[in-house]
């Protein structure tokens, strides 16, 4: 059944990859150039993915589970994890699907960010992540807090993200201009037209949905998660222990293959090889990724998607952490000219 995990990989790495959906690129436009669009299309994913969740919830397909939260790990690693996305040049699921197209500089932070993360949670530093992460409060989550059904701050975020969304279709009316189309049909949807964010954001929110049920199938109840499985491949290659292959380290194979295949079919795939200072920032950058991760329990996916869907404060104060994380290392390394330029070309 682990097999469904590299068949949604492969689906979720064509979306992330055809839809440029760049969570770093989301953050850094909050801060250096004012623009909201692409964050408003992760609130988007947020709300069509906690619907998703608190209906299977609701029908007893799954059982979410609520957990004390960590305050320390999630404040400190959110931040740490921030930052780093931007030395790195994109964060968990951006690293991997930029692998994919053939950029050198994401196989380096991406390397870097599977073994810092296996160091953190099953190697040397395992007990200190483990001692940070222990660090916890009561309750863990707002439904926990204020006693009403998560229902309500599901409906709720899916009014906000409705809001936002009819906003920014208001002011981007003006169509971009595109070159003539090489393809027809659902070749050219697919493979050659722009994809609009919010399309994408929704896309990736019901995959991340059906992922549920397909994960729990195997034992993991779990949906998207990037820094565990990542960890796993990594003390899998170093033991050959083939239960650390689960449902989650077929997902990242398949956010590998899927966004090669991807960028194959568009044309969009081709060697890129930075300089040494590039290089050293991508390795800087995913070491980094990889620690932050481990302490504050996930990374844009299983923390800023995952975790914030089911409204538990790790997910939330993860996700503000990391913003404030990277518009900190934004506003220290990226020059203000690069500021008007859009989110999905900045960051490719």
């Amino acid at each position: 059944m682990i097999i469904t995990g590299l068949i949604v990989g492969l689906v979720l790495g064509f979306v992330f990859q055809r839809g440029r959906f760049c969570v770093t690129g989301a953050f850094r436009d909050v801060f250096l150039a004012g623009n909201t669009r692409w964050f408003s299309a992760f609130i988007l994913l947020i709300a069509v993915h906690a619907v998703g969740l608190m209906t299977l919830n609701t029908l007893g397909i799954i059982t979410l589970e609520s957990s004390p939260f960590p305050w320390v790990g999630s404040i400190v690693g959110g931040f740490i994890f921030g930052s780093a996305i931007i030395l790195a040049g994109g964060c968990a699921t951006g690293t991997y699907y930029r692998s994919g197209e053939g950029l050198v500089g994401s196989w380096f932070a991406l390397i870097f960010y599977a073994l810092f993360s296996a160091i953190m949670k099953g190697g040397p530093l395992a007990d200190f992540t483990e001692r940070v992460r222990d660090i916890t409060i009561k309750p863990g989550g707002l439904p926990q807090t204020f006693g009403v059904s998560p229902w309500v701050f599901a409906i709720l975020l899916a009014a906000v993200a409705a809001v936002l969304v009819a906003h920014h279709q208001r002011k981007s009316k003006t169509p971009l201009a595109t070159l003539p189309p090489r393809k027809t049909g659902l070749a050219h949807l697919l493979t050659e037209k722009r994809w609009n964010p919010f399309a994408t954001a929704a896309a990736i929110g019901v995959i991340a949905t059906i992922a549920w049920p397909l994960s729990a199938a195997t034992g993991r109840n779990a949906g998207l998660g990037i820094t565990t499985p990542s960890s796993n491949l990594v003390q899998y290659l170093a033991t050959g222990d083939v239960e650390l292959v689960d449902w989650g380290v077929m997902l990242i194979l398949g956010i590998l293959g899927g966004s090669f295949i991807a960028a194959k079919a568009s044309g969009e795939f081709r060697l890129r090889v930075p300089d040494a200072p590039t290089v050293l920032k991508s390795i800087g950058g995913g070491a980094l990724m990889g620690v932050g991760a481990a302490l504050a329990g996930g990374c844009t996916v299983g923390n800023a998607m995952v975790e914030t869907a089911q409204f538990s404060y790790q997910g939330w104060v993860s996700l503000i952490f990391m913003m404030l994380g990277t518009g900190l290392a934004a506003k220290l390394t990226i020059k203000p000219a690069s500021a008007s330029a859009p989110a999905a070309t900045v960051a490719a």
